[in-house]
């Protein structure tokens, strides 16, 4: 499979490395905390590899290689695209180099001299730490509790810390078709909010495969792993979920207690395979509310019948398409005129097609739908 994406020019100009000695490219990878694979696709993307050449050895990478790459790796933890990121790598002038060059000796020194940097006494919390923006699960799955500080965000990456993952992390598993590594990479932590992992996590992933481009084999489809993926995380998260809380002497899914004031969830149609549809039943569950999701084919007369027999106390319709069709809303609005009726729109001029009424909302995004189905269920 071949990116159609254009590299960027890698002859922009660089400046001599410092006299610091030259690394191979295991030692780079360890101090970044990639995989040596990594790197050697950053060079044949990007150009960012290594300069200098020794006779009868390999290529070695310099200070200033070494400092372009700490660029590179902290731009695309912070979701930039690789290829604005390489860019900027690639752009960034002596001073910007300096500067990285200087941070990476002042962190080096302290590793050598034994110095813990769990705390580094700067406020922020540390990658791995209880309280830091993500943390490695013991099952390997991450856990994702806030946004990640701006100050610590502009931070070097520092040896030897946990790394959680990134949105790119996950569309170059996707892209690689590695099933594995990319279930690995979405896998949801117990404890952590399905919400917060789809708006942080899931949903920037799948904007970046959209707007790729590929040549791919047969049989090979980027969004079928992440899909793939995607649902796996969910389904495991929230049997889990239901085990615990059944074990600690709660109803089961089925219980009638249950289903009194259950959020009928919809897709729009042509909605291929309906993540966020998924995400947001179950970010309901984790907020304690029962949410069922209309898969299959739900025409007007079934998707009445379903209302009439399950008695919901809302209805979502979640859509990740520009223009959807939203014939279902106008029916189920019709047929129950006081049925609050939430519907998932960042488009406005989608949005102008909507039943004019009380009961039915549009909401610009995943979590304003999950605040409105909540606040209606509580």
């Amino acid at each position: 499979m071949t990116s159609l994406r254009s590299a960027p020019n890698p002859g922009g100009p660089r400046r001599k490395a410092t006299e610091a000695p030259a690394l191979a490219v295991a030692a780079v990878a360890k101090r970044l905390g990639v995989a040596p694979a990594t790197l050697r696709t950053w060079d044949r993307r990007y150009g960012l590899g290594p300069s200098e050449h020794t006779a009868g050895s390999h290529r070695r990478y310099t200070a200033d290689d070494v400092a372009r790459l700490v660029i590179m790796r902290r731009l695309t933890l912070e979701g930039v695209a690789p290829v604005d990121a390489a860019r900027a790598a690639l752009d960034a002038d002596e001073a910007e180099l300096s500067l990285e060059i200087e941070v990476g000796d002042s962190d080096e020194a302290d590793d050598a001299d034994g110095t813990d940097r769990s705390d580094d006494g700067d406020g922020d919390p540390e990658p791995g730490d209880a309280s830091s923006p993500a943390a490695e699960s013991p099952s390997g799955g991450v856990r994702l509790l806030r946004a990640v500080p701006r100050a610590a965000a502009d931070e070097p990456v520092r040896l030897g810390a946990p790394r959680p993952t990134s949105v790119s992390d996950v569309v170059d598993a996707a892209i690689a078709f590695d099933q594995k590594k990319c279930d690995q990479l979405l896998r949801i932590a117990p404890g952590t909010d399905p919400g917060h992992w789809w708006s942080t996590l899931v949903e920037p992933a799948l904007h970046r495969i959209a707007e790729r481009t590929f040549l791919a084999s047969p049989g090979e489809m980027p969004e079928v792993v992440f899909s793939n993926a995607t649902l796996a995380a969910l389904r495991e998260y929230t049997h889990a979920s239901e085990e615990a809380l059944v074990a600690g002497g709660g109803p089961p899914p089925n219980h009638p207690s249950r289903m009194r004031r259950i959020v009928l969830i919809f897709a729009a149609p042509g909605e291929q395979v309906p993540l966020a549809a998924h995400a947001l039943a179950a970010a309901l569950g984790a907020q304690g509310a029962m949410a069922r999701i209309v898969t299959g084919s739900a025409t007007a007369h079934r998707s009445l019948e379903l209302v009439t027999m399950v008695r919901p106390a809302a209805i979502a319709v979640v859509t990740m398409q520009p223009r959807p069709v939203l014939d279902v809303v106008h029916t189920l609005h019709e047929a129950n005129p006081d049925l609050p009726i939430f519907v998932g729109l960042a488009n406005d001029e989608a949005a102008a097609s909507l039943p004019y009424a009380s009961t039915v909302q549009r909401v610009r995004s995943f979590t304003g739908l999950l605040h409105e189905a909540l606040a209606v269920v509580r």
